[in-house]
C-alpha cells in the first residue's frame, strides 16, 4: 500500500497532532467554565476564539493513498500507530471512523488498530471528474473526547475507454466547399482522468480529410475535421470515415464513431425527359382514374436541386378535364371516360421543374382505341303481367333491342332460357314478341321469371339481361281435397255439451276465393240417426262439436259424411267419412242377477254336511252395462258367520267350502259378498247369501241343536217346513219348464238344421239384452241357451254357448225370481 508522507516525520507529526488535540480538549473545558462566569460580550469573543483554535488544530497532517477498485477488507494504514495510541486504547475509548460523504467506506479494526476498506471504492463514483480524488474522514475518541482528521487519496486506473455520445455523426458539406475548411466534430467522453483520460483523435485513412486534436475552453480535447481537396458530388455523393479517440493508459483504450459526410449539390443541371415524345394507346372503355403512363425526367443534381416536379404545359381545357398528372411521380391518369367517336388523339405537353427553378419540356401523344363499350339495350313496348292459367297462346310482351355501337358491335342476338312454356318471335327489324307456347297450369307453377338475354357480336361480346315476371292467374279447376279419406274421432260418454271432438281439414290447390273452403254436414244414410242433434261443424275451420252428452250404453258409434266446398264461380266440392266412437265411462255399478235381492224371501242355499273341501255351494252371477275393464268384475267375501268355512273365487263368483264341515258348525250361515268392477273410480254392489247345512237333500227340515231355550224356535221350525215345501214346488215347476224348453228347442232345431244346440223362444227376450261372460258376468254381445246337463248327480244346470246379444237386467231378474226362487245347487259356467 502506498503512503504519502507529510513534510514532517510521520510519527512525530501524529504525536504532536495528538498532543495538540489533548491540549485543545483541556483548553475547551477551561474555557467553557470561564464562559459561564464571564460577561456576555466576553462569552461571544471567547467562543469565537475557541472555534478558531479547534479549526487550526484539526488541520490534516497525513494522507493515505489507495488505487480504485481495491477489494473490500484491504489494508489502508496502521491508524493506532500513526495516532500514537495503542490498539487496546482505541477499543477502550470507542474509536470510530466517519467519512464526510456519510458512507461507511472505511473500517477500524478494534483489535489491531488497522484502518481497512469496508467496500470496494470506485473513483468515478466518488469524485466523478474531479482530480485529485480525496476522501476526507474523521476519527472520534471518547473519554476524553478527541477528534482526528485524515485524507484518503483514491488513485485512478485506466478502467474506462473513451466513448462518443453518438455512434454516428452526419455532416452535410456543399460540393463547392474549398480545401482547408474546418469541420468541428463531437468530442468523446472518458471517465478516467490524468494520463488515463482522452489524449488524441485520429481518422481512418482517406484522400479528402484529416483530423486535428484541439482543446476547448474547459480544457477538454475535441476533434476537428480538415478538408484536404475539392469535392464533387457527381463523382462521389457520400463519404464514410471512422473517427478514433485514444486515451493515455497502458495499454491505451479507444472509442470509435462513424462520420458520414453527405456532399450537398448545387443546381448546375436542368431536368431532362428520358423518352420524349411519349406515345401511348388507351382504350376508350378505360375507367376514370385509370393510369395512362408515367413520365420520368432526370436531373444530375442532388437534394432539392435534383428533386423534380411534373405538370402540364400550355394545356387546353379539354386536356385538363380529361387527364391529371401526379406532381411527384409523373403518373398521368384519366379523369373521365374517353369517346373514340369524338376525339381520336390527344397531344399533351408536359413540364419537369427542379428545386432550383430549372425546367425541361416533353410531349405525350395519347391515341384512343375504339372498343365494344356499349352493351345492347332492351326497351319494353307492352307487357302483360298476369295470364289466366287455361288461356291459349297469349302475347306477354313486345320489346325492341338495339346497340349504340356500329358495325359488328351493333349486331345483336336475343334468346330466353329453355324448358319454359314461352317462345320469342321476331316481328320487324329489332322488334320481338314473347308469347305462351301452351296453356299454363297455376298449380304446377304460379310465377315465371323470364330472363331475356341480348348479346352483341363485338369483341368482347357484351350482354344485357332483362327479367320479366309473369303471374299465372287462377281458375277454379281443382276441387277441395281432404287430408284423409276418413276420420275416426273418439269421445267419452257423459261428455259436456259443445265439446270439441276433432277437426277435419281439406286443402284446395287453387288460390283466392277458389281456395276458400266451407265445411258442412251431409245427410246421414241412416234416417233414424239424429245427426243434427248430435254433431255440429264450424263451417270455416272444420271443427266438430258434440251438441249433447252421449251415452255409450245407448249409442256406441255412428258415422256420417262431411262436405268441403270452395267459393269459386263454379263451386267444386268433395266429401269425407267421419266415424265417431263413443268411449265407455264407468257410470254403471254391477248388477247382481243371482241371487236376486228384491225377492219377498231371501234365497237359501243348501249345503250337505258331507261336502268335501272345494264343494261348490253356489255362484253369484252379476253383470255390468259398461264395457272393457269397466265391466271386469271381481268378487270378494266381506263378512261371514264362519269366516274360515267359505271362500269366494274372485273372478267367477263361485262360493266353495274351504274345509270339511263338523258337528260344531252352525246349521245356518249368512254371507255378505261385494261385487266390484275394474273402472276408475270403481263401482260396486253387495249381495247377501244364506246357507243351510243339511244332512241330505231329503231332510225336510233342520233340527237345530238345543243350546238354550229360545222363544223363537217354534217359529223357525215352521219356517223351515214352509221352506222345504216351497223348494219342492219350485223344483217341480223348474223341471217342468226345463222339459218344455228342451222340447221347443228340439222342434226348432228340426226346422232349422243350421242352428245347433237348444233353441230358445225369442219372444222371451226383449230388445235390449245383457250378456254373461264365462267368468260369471254378462256382456252385451252374447245370449245363452239353458239346457239340462247330463249325468248330473246333484241336479245341476249350466249356461252353455252364447246365442243372443242382450237381456234386460230387470226382465232377467224377474225370470229368475219366478223360476229359480229356491233350488238345490247351481253351477254357472
Amino acid at each position: 500500500m502506498l503512503r504519502f508522507l507529510q513534510r514532517r516525520n510521520q510519527s512525530s507529526a501524529f504525536q504532536s497532532f495528538g498532543n495538540s488535540k489533548g491540549l485543545v480538549a483541556s483548553t475547551q473545558w477551561d474555557l467553557m467554565e470561564k464562559l459561564e462566569k464571564a460577561h456576555p460580550k466576553r462569552q461571544v469573543i471567547a467562543f469565537i476564539f475557541m472555534m478558531v483554535l479547534v479549526q487550526v488544530c484539526s488541520e490534516p497532517t497525513t494522507q493515505y493513498s489507495i488505487l480504485e477498485e481495491t477489494e473490500s477488507g484491504s489494508f489502508v494504514a496502521h491508524l493506532a500507530k500513526d495516532l500514537g495510541l495503542g490498539a487496546r486504547e482505541l477499543a477502550a475509548r470507542s474509536a470510530r471512523v466517519v467519512s464526510d460523504d456519510y458512507k461507511q467506506r472505511l473500517l477500524l479494526d478494534p483489535e489491531t488498530g488497522d484502518l481497512l476498506l469496508r467496500e470496494k471504492v470506485d473513483r468515478e463514483e466518488v469524485c466523478s471528474t474531479v482530480d485529485p480524488c480525496v476522501l476526507h474522514f474523521q476519527v472520534t475518541l471518547e473519554k476524553p473526547v478527541q477528534y482526528f482528521q485524515g485524507e484518503l487519496l483514491i488513485q485512478d486506473i485506466n478502467d474506462h475507454a473513451p466513448e462518443f455520445p453518438e455512434g454516428e455523426m452526419l455532416l452535410n458539406i456543399p460540393e463547392n466547399s474549398q480545401p482547408g475548411t474546418l469541420l468541428p466534430l463531437n468530442l468523446a467522453q472518458d471517465l478516467d482522468v490524468g494520463s488515463n483520460g482522452l489524449q488524441q483523435y485520429t481518422v481512418s485513412p482517406n484522400s479528402h480529410f484529416h483530423v486535428l486534436t484541439r482543446n476547448n475552453s474547459e480544457g477538454k480535447k475535441y476533434p476537428e475535421l480538415v478538408q484536404d481537396r475539392a469535392l464533387d458530388r457527381e463523382e462521389q455523393a457520400e463519404l464514410s470515415l471512422t473517427l478514433i479517440a485514444l486515451d493515455g493508459g497502458s495499454p491505451p483504450r479507444s472509442g470509435t464513431a462513424l462520420v458520414r459526410i453527405l456532399i450537398m449539390d448545387i443546381n448546375d443541371n436542368a431536368p431532362e425527359f428520358v423518352n420524349s415524345p411519349y406515345e401511348v394507346q388507351v382504350l376508350e372503355s378505360s375507367l376514370p382514374d385509370s393510369p395512362v403512363l408515367t413520365v420520368f425526367a432526370q436531373d444530375a443534381d442532388a437534394g432539392n436541386f435534383g428533386r423534380v416536379s411534373y405538370g402540364f404545359f400550355q394545356a387546353s381545357d379539354e386536356i385538363q378535364r380529361t387527364f391529371s398528372i401526379n406532381k411527384v411521380t409523373g403518373e398521368i391518369q384519366l379523369k373521365k371516360e374517353l369517346d373514340f367517336e369524338k376525339i381520336k388523339f390527344y397531344h399533351v405537353k408536359i413540364e419537369a421543374t427542379d428545386g432550383g427553378g430549372l425546367s425541361g419540356k416533353g410531349l405525350v401523344i395519347v391515341e384512343v382505341l375504339d372498343v365494344n363499350d356499349n352493351a345492347p339495350e332492351l326497351t319494353i313496348s307492352s307487357l302483360t303481367s298476369s295470364v289466366p292459367e287455361n288461356a291459349p297462346e297469349t302475347i306477354i310482351s313486345i320489346f325492341r333491342v338495339g346497340d349504340r355501337d356500329s358495325g359488328e358491335n351493333a349486331k345483336v342476338v336475343c334468346s330466353i332460357p329453355e324448358n319454359l312454356p314461352f317462345i320469342l318471335k321476331s316481328t320487324f327489324k329489332n322488334f320481338y314478341t314473347l308469347v305462351t307456347e301452351s296453356p299454363l297450369d297455376r298449380e304446377s307453377r304460379a310465377e315465371y321469371n323470364i330472363t331475356i338475354m341480348v348479346s352483341d357480336l363485338g369483341t368482347p361480346r357484351l350482354t344485357t339481361w332483362h327479367t320479366i315476371t309473369v303471374q299465372v292467374s287462377d281458375v277454379n279447376d281443382n276441387a277441395p281435397a281432404f287430408t284423409r279419406t276418413s276420420y275416426t274421432m273418439f269421445v267419452r260418454e257423459n261428455n259436456s255439451p259443445a265439446l270439441h271432438i276433432g277437426t277435419i281439414s281439406a286443402t284446395d290447390s287453387d288460390s283466392g276465393s277458389n281456395a276458400h273452403i266451407t265445411y258442412s254436414l251431409l245427410l246421414p244414410h241412416d234416417p233414424e240417426l239424429p245427426l243434427s242433434s248430435l254433431i255440429s261443424i264450424n263451417a270455416d275451420n272444420g271443427q266438430l262439436f258434440a251438441l249433447r252428452a252421449l251415452d255409450y250404453e245407448v249409442l256406441q258409434a255412428f258415422e256420417f259424411h262431411v262436405g268441403a266446398t270452395d267459393r269459386g264461380s263454379s263451386a267444386l266440392s268433395s266429401q269425407a267419412l267421419v266415424r265417431v266412437v263413443v268411449l265407455d265411462d264407468n257410470d254403471n255399478a254391477p248388477f247382481v242377477l243371482y241371487p236376486m235381492q228384491n225377492a219377498s224371501a231371501p234365497c237359501t242355499e243348501l249345503l250337505p254336511r258331507a261336502a268335501e273341501p272345494g264343494y261348490l255351494v253356489t255362484k253369484v252371477v252379476a253383470v255390468d252395462r259398461d264395457s272393457g275393464q269397466n265391466a271386469w268384475l271381481s268378487f270378494q267375501l266381506l263378512k261371514a258367520t264362519e269366516p274360515g268355512l267359505f271362500s269366494v273365487w274372485a273372478h267367477n263368483g263361485e262360493v266353495r267350502t274351504s274345509r270339511l264341515l263338523s258337528e260344531r258348525d252352525a246349521p245356518k250361515h249368512r254371507l255378505l259378498m261385494l261385487v266390484k268392477d275394474n273402472g276408475e273410480p270403481p263401482r260396486s254392489a253387495s249381495v247377501t247369501l244364506h246357507v243351510l247345512l243339511v244332512d241330505g237333500f231329503s231332510q225336510p227340515y233342520l233340527s237345530l241343536p238345543e243350546v238354550a231355550p229360545d222363544p223363537t224356535q217354534e217359529v223357525e221350525d215352521a219356517l223351515t217346513v214352509y221352506l222345504v215345501i216351497a223348494l219342492a214346488s219350485v223344483s217341480s215347476l223348474f223341471l217342468l219348464s226345463v222339459v218344455l224348453f228342451v222340447g221347443i228347442k228340439l222342434c226348432r232345431r228340426a226346422r232349422e238344421p243350421s242352428l245347433g244346440g237348444c233353441s230358445v223362444p225369442e219372444e222371451l227376450f226383449p230388445g235390449h239384452m245383457v250378456d254373461v261372460s264365462g267368468t260369471g258376468t254378462l256382456s252385451h254381445n252374447y245370449q245363452y241357451e239353458v239346457c239340462l246337463t247330463r249325468d248330473s248327480g246333484i241336479g245341476e244346470f249350466k249356461f252353455l254357448k252364447p246365442m243372443i246379444p242382450n237381456l234386460l237386467v230387470q226382465d232377467a231378474g224377474r225370470e229368475l225370481n219366478e223360476n229359480l226362487h229356491c233350488r238345490d245347487s247351481f253351477v254357472f259356467s
